[in-house]
Parts: structure tokens; sequence; C-alpha cells
């Protein structure tokens, strides 16, 4: 339907970490790619950052390499995190102008949390970064016009924790007692008094593959033009 192509390489656990930068770099002479993303976790043998660093900046669609990241940090062109691009995205579809807005993440991941803080102040939101030295979450998120939750914990978001009307975007994903999928948020709760509140599943995660797409099309774009 996109127009696009993509091929999944499965490898066994015992390749070694030459072996797979050896892909990764031919992956990167190849002209007929044009984004490589690699599935964390690896195994143990192996440096995720190092197999990360070994992508080529310019198919980097993940935007996982230090250079993507350095480009956001100081707002130049660049592949942004896919995650964090589709909340942003989501914000964007409900008009809210988040100048002046103060906007807790929760979590301080090089996926999720730190991408998003930076994504946030570029839109001149007033930014708060959580995590789990934070000593009073609660006292936090209820002075939160926006809440974006990335933990990977369940119920780290209650209804006692938010204010009336928030937005409230769960990124994370975990399973309850009876094996469902689940978010970060308390669902059920919160959503008597958020404005806005993402489902956990089919919330964030189909945005985060939609701007994989839109970040793999920009990148053929950036080829062509070169």
């Amino acid at each position: 339907e996109t127009g696009l192509s993509a091929t999944l390489e499965r490898y066994p656990d015992s390749m070694t970490e030459p072996e797979l930068l050896a892909r990764i770099r031919a992956l990167n002479a190849d002209v007929a790619v044009h984004g490589i993303l690699v599935q964390l976790p690896l195994p143990k043998h192996m440096d995720a950052q190092r197999v990360i660093e070994t992508i080529a900046p310019a198919k980097d669609v993940d935007g996982f390499h230090v250079s993507s990241a350095g480009a956001l940090m100081v707002g130049q062109p660049g592949f942004w995190p896919c995650t964090p691009y589709g909340c942003m995205k989501m914000l964007e579809s409900i008009g809210i102008d988040l100048k002046g807005k103060h906007a807790v993440v929760i979590g301080r991941s090089n996926i999720v949390g730190k991408p998003m803080a930076l994504m946030l102040l570029q839109k001149n939101a007033t930014v708060t970064i959580c995590h789990s030295a934070t000593s009073d979450l609660r006292a936090m998120t209820l002075q939160a016009d926006v809440v974006v939750a990335a933990v990977g914990k369940r119920n780290v978001l209650t209804a006692d924790m938010v204010k009336p009307g928030a937005v409230v975007i769960d990124v994370g994903m975990n399973r309850n007692e009876e094996g469902k999928l689940c978010g970060d948020v308390d669902f059920d709760g919160v959503r008597q008094l958020a404005g806005w509140i993402t489902p956990v599943p089919g919330g964030v995660g189909p945005m985060t593959r939609a701007m994989l797409l839109v970040n793999t099309l920009e990148a053929a774009e950036r080829a062509a033009a070169r």
C-alpha cells in the first residue's frame, strides 16, 4: 500500500558481533537500501551501541544513531526516533498549542524519554523529566498539562496523579495478570479525568510504525537528491 518494500533478516543467537557489523556495513553500501534497523535487545555478547553506531546515519531510520540524537539536540535536520515522533504527531492532531504548557515525561530512555523531552522543548513546552529516582512523582504529574508515560511499568500513572483535562500519552507495553496487553497508565481510572488519552494496544504503537515509514521515505528522498 505504501510502495515501500522490506526484508526481514533473522540470525541465530550464536552470530558473532563482527559478523553482524559486517552485514550492516554491506547494507550501508547497498544503494538499493534506504533504511536499516536492528531489533533490540541484542544477545548479551553484543554491544548494542556499537551495532547502532555502525549503521550509516543516512540510513538510521530508527533515529538511534548518535548523529541523529545530536541533530535532535541542536535542532538540525535528522531522523527522529519513531515512538516520540509519533507521540508528537498525535499531539499535533488534537490541535494542542504546546507553547508554555507543562509537559511531564516519565522515563529517561534514549529511545523514548530523552528524545520525547527534546521534541516537546522544540515546541516551547516547559518539560520535566521524571524517573525512578524522582522523589514525588505525583506532585510533578498533578501540575502537568501533558503526561507521557514511558517506563514499562503497569499503573505508574493513576487517576489521583492526573490534573483534570490533561493529555495523557501511554507509551508503555506490559501484560496484566490475565496476560492481556496494557500500558503504564491505569486507563480505566485516568480516562475519567483526562481530556485526551491513548489506549494500549492501538494507541502509540501504530504511530511508531507509521513514523518509521515516514523516516524511510525521507531517507529515500534524500538519497535521490544526492
